[in-house]
């Protein structure tokens, strides 16, 4: 597992451990992060009109398309130091 990897697996761990849940926006961040930069490009359809969770969850990985999983990893760290040092 390389140096990045091994930082992108913790993040995920320690994001679980925020003292306070992050708000929508953030939430939707740390999905896409996290998806594109454990699986890459969106794959599958996008939800339907009524799964209003599921679309923006999909709108916000569609967002990342083109994005490489290291520049991902990197972002979700980042974010996830952010958030728990407040300043988001």
């Amino acid at each position: 597992m390389s140096d990045l990897a091994a930082r992108f697996a913790d993040a995920a761990d320690r994001v679980q451990q925020l003292p306070e849940k992050p708000d929508n926006a953030d939430l939707l961040r740390l999905y896409a992060l996290y998806k594109q930069g454990s699986t890459g490009d969106v794959t599958g359809k996008r939800p339907g009109m009524m799964d209003f969770v599921g679309r923006a969850k999909y709108d916000a990985w569609a967002g990342l398309e083109g994005t490489s999983q290291d520049e991902a990893m990197q972002a979700y760290v980042d974010l996830v130091e952010q958030l728990e040092a407040g300043t988001t």
